[in-house]
């Protein structure tokens, strides 16, 4: 295709609302190729790597993120379907979590309080304001809840949304490797850990790995973002931010 027509298409999908939704789903097939193309490297995640080709489209064409986001809320709205759909392997696991629900539960309060604890207190050391240390609070859970936390205890829920990104992220592609550092090869503890510590994104990553660490994974994310709207307001008040 020559020059022309491709400035046709991107003039007429800029005027449209399928702006976003093309871009998002083209730089994460091209994002998936690399992915697969590198082994399945987790340096080379689609999120992360689609996540910088989409920054830096915005800010190549001058597209406000408003703009983008017109189109984009259509895959958003997807994540609504796709966090229930997360039942069905998550059933199919049902007697593995029947013998470790004990475990699950102690794990999950456990790493909710060292999450928001130790996110709060490096913010501390660090010279953070208390805005900012609230901000990071609720950070390992999913987006929609830890702003709404971040709101409620005095943060700021705009960034509070990007370290939930990072957060996320930075799980997915460092999570497997610590595991094989750490000597941990039962997918059930692995799926726990990172949906605790990394969301909906680590999830998505867990699940690439096997069925069995992403239903963990699915359950762990919820059961955590419940978890950590019970815990993070304690914790605040206990500390007296």
């Amino acid at each position: 295709m020559n020059d022309t027509g491709i400035r046709d298409i991107w003039v007429y999908l800029s005027a449209s609302p399928l702006l976003g939704l093309t871009v998002t789903l083209v730089a994460y097939g091209l994002a998936y190729r690399v992915y697969l193309k590198a082994n399945s490297s987790p340096f080379v995640n689609p999120v992360l790597t689609s996540v910088v080709m989409l920054i830096a489209l915005l800010m190549l064409t001058g597209t406000t993120y408003d703009e983008y986001f017109e189109g984009g809320q259509f895959v958003h709205f997807l994540l609504g379907p796709a966090t229930v759909a997360l039942a069905v392997p998550l059933y199919q696991q049902l007697e593995r979590l029947r013998e470790l629900w004990l475990p699950v539960a102690i794990s999950l309060v456990f790493g909710v309080v060292i999450a928001a604890g130790s996110s709060i207190g490096l913010a501390w050391l660090l010279g953070g304001s208390a805005e900012i240390q609230m901000s990071l609070a609720p950070k390992s859970a999913t987006a929609p809840v830890a702003m709404g936390i971040s709101e409620t205890i005095g943060g700021i829920p705009s960034l509070t949304a990007v370290l939930v990104v990072i957060t996320g992220i930075t799980g997915a592609v460092t999570g497997t490797r610590l595991f094989e550092l750490m000597r941990i090869r039962d997918d059930s503890v692995k799926g726990i850990a990172i949906g605790v510590a990394a969301h909906g994104i680590g999830t998505a990553r867990a699940f690439q790995v096997s069925n069995q660490m992403g239903a963990f994974s699915g359950l762990a994310m919820a059961l955590s973002a419940f978890a950590t709207a019970l815990v993070v307001p304690w914790l605040v008040d206990l500390i007296g931010i």
